[in-house]
C-alpha cells in the first residue's frame, strides 16, 4: 500500500490577495491575467502602491494549493518546497501542517533570500494578476526531495512554474526518474502562459519523456501548439501524454483518458475571484484518481470544486466546504 496519494513539488509562496479596480491595476503597471516574476525592489514598489488596501495571506504556490485541496478531500499529500528561516517561512510551514499536508520542513537559505511571496491582484471581473517574488524558492533543488516519500506515493505532481528555475528543473529530473522506477504516475501542470512564452525550453524539459497526466487551461494549450481551436491540440498532446485535461472556464473541460475525448460541462456561476481555480481543479482530479475513479468522473468533480471556489475570495475554500463537495459528489456519482 502506498503511504501517500500525491507527492507534489513546486514554489513555496506566501500569497497576499488584494482587490483593485482596472485603474489601480494600470497605475501599478501589472500585466493583467498572467504571472510575472519580479525582484525584491519591484515587490517593494508594488507594496508601496497598494498602500493600506486589505490583503489576505495564505500559504500558496500552484502545486501547494492543489495539495491542500486534495488533502481537504481526504488524500494523503506530501509537498517538497523551500522557504527561508524567517517569519513568512514559519507561517508557510505552519499553514501546511494545519492543512494536513506533510513537507520536507526545509527552511534554510545560505544566500540570505527571504521566503517567496506572490501579490495577487483581483479586478472586478474576477481576473487575477500575479506578481511573484521567488526569494528562497528560486533555488529549490534536489536537497528538498524526500525520496522515501516520493517512491511511496501514487502520483508525482509537478508545477510548471519550476521551468524558470535551473535547480528546480534538475530536481524534477531526478525525482521523475525515481518515480518512474518506483511505478509512481507522473502528472504535470503547464501553470501559466508566461511559462510558455518565456521559459518554453525549461517547460519542455519538465516533461521531456512524456507524462501520465497533463493539466492545462485552454489558452496555455493553444499557445503551446500554436493553434486557434483547442480541439487541434488533441492529436499532438496524445503523442506526449497518456491522458490530459484542458480546463476551459465556463465551457468546462476537455478530457482525454487515453481512449476517448470527452467534453465535461461546467455549471453556470458568477465568478468573484478566479485565483486558484486551476489548482483546485487539479487537486480534486488527483484526489479522485487515487481513489480509483476514472478521469472523466474526476474532471466532473474538478469543475464542481473550481466553480465553487471562484464564487469566493481567495485561492482555497474552508476545509469543511471542500470535503462536503467531495462527499456529496461521491454520494450521487454515476460513472459516464
Amino acid at each position: 500500500m502506498r503511504k501517500y496519494d500525491i507527492y507534489g513539488i513546486g514554489n513555496a509562496l506566501v500569497d497576499s490577495e488584494f482587490r483593485v479596480d482596472e485603474r489601480e491595476l494600470a497605475s501599478l503597471n501589472v500585466e493583467k491575467g498572467t504571472m510575472t516574476l519580479i525582484d525584491a525592489d519591484r515587490r517593494a514598489e508594488l507594496l508601496r502602491g497598494l498602500g493600506e488596501l486589505p490583503g489576505k495571506r495564505a500559504s500558496g504556490g500552484s502545486a501547494a494549493n492543489s495539495m491542500i485541496a486534495a488533502s481537504q478531500m481526504g488524500a494523503r499529500c506530501f509537498y517538497s518546497c523551500k522557504v527561508a528561516p524567517d517569519e513568512l517561512g514559519e507561517f508557510y510551514l505552519r499553514d501546511l501542517r494545519a492543512c494536513a499536508v506533510e513537507s520536507n520542513e526545509h527552511h534554510s537559505d545560505p544566500d540570505g533570500h527571504s521566503t517567496g511571496t506572490c501579490l495577487v491582484l483581483i479586478t472586478p471581473d474576477a481576473e487575477r494578476s500575479m506578481s511573484t517574488y521567488l526569494g528562497a524558492t528560486a533555488d529549490i533543488s534536489s536537497a528538498e526531495l524526500v525520496m522515501d516519500a516520493l517512491v511511496k506515493s501514487s502520483y508525482f505532481y509537478i508545477e510548471g512554474y519550476l521551468a524558470a528555475s535551473p535547480t528546480g528543473r534538475r530536481a524534477v529530473t531526478v525525482a521523475r526518474q525515481a518515480a518512474r522506477d518506483a511505478g509512481v504516475k507522473i502528472a504535470l501542470t503547464l501553470s501559466d502562459v508566461n511559462m510558455i512564452r518565456f521559459c518554453r525550453d525549461g517547460l519542455d524539459e519538465l516533461w521531456s519523456d512524456g507524462v501520465d497526466l497533463l493539466f492545462s487551461n485552454e489558452e496555455e494549450a493553444k499557445l503551446m501548439f500554436g493553434v486557434e481551436d483547442v480541439r487541434n491540440v488533441v492529436e499532438p498532446l496524445q503523442q506526449r501524454t497518456k491522458s490530459f485535461v484542458i480546463t476551459r472556464g465556463k465551457e468546462g473541460a476537455l478530457v482525454w483518458d487515453g481512449q476517448r475525448v470527452v467534453e465535461v460541462a461546467a455549471a453556470p456561476v458568477k465568478p468573484l475571484d478566479t485565483n486558484g481555480a486551476g489548482d483546485m481543479f487539479a487537486g480534486a482530479v488527483l484526489s479522485c484518481l487515487t481513489r480509483g475513479l476514472n478521469l472523466v468522473a474526476a474532471a466532473k468533480l474538478g469543475t464542481l470544486a473550481a466553480g465553487e471556489l471562484i464564487q469566493h475570495f481567495g485561492p482555497r475554500l474552508p476545509s469543511e466546504v471542500t470535503s462536503k463537495i467531495h462527499r456529496d459528489f461521491l454520494g450521487r456519482l454515476v460513472y459516464p
